[in-house]
């Protein structure tokens, strides 16, 4: 199956742009199909019936899998499928009438104001490092982009004097995100006075580096939110990802009208974006009953 699977994968990365993260994801799900098959019913993907494929999933529940896991793997055998009915190598897509399960929709975890901003007070400023790391966390929630993205970006992708960060999302697409006076200090600080002393080749176009001199990776950027979490003594679990969804909740609190969110998140749905107004009324109905009298 590697050969298809390859060949697959090609296909979503050249003909729908998809980004390098999910491919991966794509390239996982399908290699873990391919070892059921392989291992249990002895079947190819083109030989595989429906009711294979049911027993598949069965399994995954039996396993403990959560059900947003099995979910998107059906998802990934879907499109797989459908490629290979496009690709004229089945006749018939066998998993056509089958439905995802249906997933309980949970709140992304937030942060209050007063938590980020603890948060943002960790980094020791008077070193390198230190802010390098205030940069990253205050552009982080001044923008509320992905990590792929924030570690992705260059030098040249940022425009301090128009205050604005051009980053590269989902599907390649392009987008423009404003950045308030805190984080261009920041930026200003650690460009001025920090990167020049974390860069080893002056070639480097990585804004953000590590001790190494070499662009940031996703695990170098987790362990120093991890970090700065443990310093602030916040009980929540928090993840890059909070930070976005933190800017988002916040924004929308404060009046923000939801079609600029999803523009500045760069979601291509705007009921991506929707579940944050969800969040604001759990806070709303959370602030009335701890202050109404009669609540």
């Amino acid at each position: 199956m590697e050969g298809e699977l390859q060949a697959f994968i090609d296909y979503l990365s050249v003909e729908r742009g998809l980004a390098v993260n999910t491919l991966e994801s794509y390239g996982r799900d399908l290699r873990h199909y391919a070892h059921y098959l392989a291992e249990g019913p002895k079947e190819t993907p083109e030989t595989a019936t429906r009711a294979t494929i049911m027993a598949y999933l069965a399994s995954l529940q039996k396993q403990g899998r959560s059900t947003a896991t099995i979910a998107r793997r059906l998802a990934s055998l879907k499109a797989f499928y459908q490629y290979l009915v496009q690709e004229n190598r089945l006749t018939a897509d066998p998993t056509a009438d089958l439905e995802s399960p249906k997933q309980q929709k949970r709140l992304p975890r937030v942060l209050t104001v007063k938590e980020v901003e603890l948060l943002l007070n960790q980094p020791d400023v008077t070193c390198a490092t230190g802010r390098r790391d205030k940069a990253m966390l205050e552009l982080l929630y001044a923008t509320g982009i992905r990590v792929s993205e924030i570690i992705s970006l260059d030098v040249l992708d940022v425009n301090l004097a128009a205050g604005i960060v051009r980053c590269m999302g989902k599907g390649s697409k392009e987008r423009i995100v404003p950045i308030g006076s805190t984080a261009v200090r920041a930026l200003q600080a650690y460009l001025g006075r920090g990167r020049s002393e974390l860069v080893r080749e002056t070639a480097e176009p990585a804004l953000f580096v590590n001790h190494h001199g070499r662009r940031l990776t996703r695990q170098g950027f987790w362990k120093i939110v991890k970090k700065y979490a443990e310093e602030a003594r916040i009980q929540k679990r928090i993840t890059p990802h909070t930070f976005r969804h933190s800017f988002a909740t916040h924004l929308l609190e404060n009046g923000a009208d939801l079609r600029s969110v999803q523009e500045m998140l760069g979601h291509a749905d705007i009921s991506t974006t929707q579940i944050y107004t969800q969040v604001t009324r759990s806070h709303l109905k959370d602030v009335y009953s701890r202050t109404h009298p009669r609540a």
